[in-house]
C-alpha cells in the first residue's frame, strides 16, 4: 500500500470549497483544514505509488484555488 500526505495552500477564503472537492478525489482517504503555513492536509492511499502520484499531479495540483502543494511519500520498512 502506497501512502502520502499532501500539504496544500489555497487562495484566501476558498479553503472549505477546496476541502469539499478534495474529498471527492480517488485515493484521498482523509483531508482536514489546518492552521499554519499550509491550509489543508490530505492523506492519500492506493495500491501503487504511481496512482498516488497521478492523483496529486493530475487532480489535486490542477484544482481551482490550489496555489501550491508539498507531497510527502510515506516510507514503510
Amino acid at each position: 500500500m502506497a501512502k502520502a500526505y499532501v500539504l496544500i495552500n489555497t487562495d484566501m477564503g476558498t479553503e472549505e470549497e477546496v476541502l469539499k472537492d478534495l474529498k471527492g478525489i480517488p485515493y484521498v482517504t482523509e483531508a482536514y483544514m489546518i492552521y499554519g503555513v499550509y491550509d489543508i492536509i490530505a492523506k492519500l492511499e492506493a495500491d501503487s505509488l504511481e496512482k498516488v502520484k497521478d492523483a496529486v499531479s493530475s487532480r489535486i495540483r490542477r484544482m481551482d484555488h490550489v496555489r501550491s502543494t508539498l507531497s510527502m511519500i510515506v516510507v514503510e520498512s
